[in-house]
């Protein structure tokens, strides 16, 4: 676990070196959350008014949680490199190292999760209280268990691109299921609360990773419950187990595939 720290440790430091990309990139996020908070001040002729059980501070403030959640997982750029690894045989150079290749990707890819979340979640959530004069009723303990929500679903999310890009072992360019998952995340996860949906659509969003990486932790940041916590960890926790087991299992498949066809 100490080599993995120290992979960790190192990414961090250099992308500390690149602070300045993430903070333009938040560039972007600023104009997102700013068309959304003039979007739902719209919607509401009352602030207080409730649609699907969210007034408009609630909806905001939920928005700007997903928002940033999909600005630190996003990893367009991490599932093809895994899936570069796979197609040019680089992952080879990998397999006598004195680590896992996954181990070293995902610890590689949380450094640069840790850095974007700090500087989004401060700035993001400094600009919404700007925008609304209050914060959600959050004590200090319900506000860790909300982060600690939060790490799972980027572990979580970290482990199902993993396995998005060695799943290249099977089909060769897995980069067009990125797509299909990233786009789902963000339409039915992150532009609004999944109540908002019609109840079939809820059906499949609860069952989905998008109850894990996305609704869950801003589902309590807006309106906590300690019943909800419940729910939403088991949930975390199960998918936790499942795509690490799938990571394992398409890898130790990809590295047979490899061994028998030479490397």
């Amino acid at each position: 676990m100490r080599k993995y720290l120290y992979i960790f440790k190192s990414e961090i430091m250099t992308n500390i070196q690149y602070i300045g990309n993430v903070l333009f990139g938040f560039i972007g996020f600023f104009v997102m959350m700013f068309i959304f908070l003039n979007l739902w001040q719209a919607i509401y002729d009352d602030p207080n008014e409730l649609i699907a059980g969210y007034n408009m501070n609630q909806t905001i403030w939920y928005v700007a949680i997903t928002e940033v959640l999909w600005s630190i997982i996003s990893g367009r750029k991490y599932t093809k490199k895994i899936v570069e690894d796979v197609k040019t045989g680089n992952i080879t150079y990998n397999l006598n190292k004195p680590y896992s290749y996954i181990g070293y990707s995902i610890f590689n890819h949380l450094a640069g999760c840790f850095i974007r979340f700090l500087v989004y979640f401060i700035l993001g959530l400094l600009l919404v209280f700007i925008f609304l004069g209050s914060f959600p009723s959050l004590d200090i303990v319900q506000i860790l268990l909300v982060l600690l929500t939060i790490f799972l679903a980027t572990l979580i999310n970290t482990l199902l691109l993993t396995f998005i890009g060695l799943f290249s072992f099977i089909v060769e360019d897995s980069n067009p299921f990125y797509w299909v998952y990233s786009k789902l995340i963000l339409v039915l996860g992150v532009m609004f609360p999944i109540e908002f949906f019609p109840p079939i659509v809820q059906t499949f969003i609860n069952y989905s990773p998008i109850y894990v990486v996305s609704y869950g932790p801003a589902r309590l940041f807006v309106n906590f419950n300690y019943s909800d916590f419940i729910s939403i960890i088991i949930a975390q926790l199960i998918y936790l187990i499942i795509s690490f087991l799938l990571c394992l299992l398409i890898y130790k498949k990809g590295v047979k595939k490899l061994n028998v066809n030479g490397g």
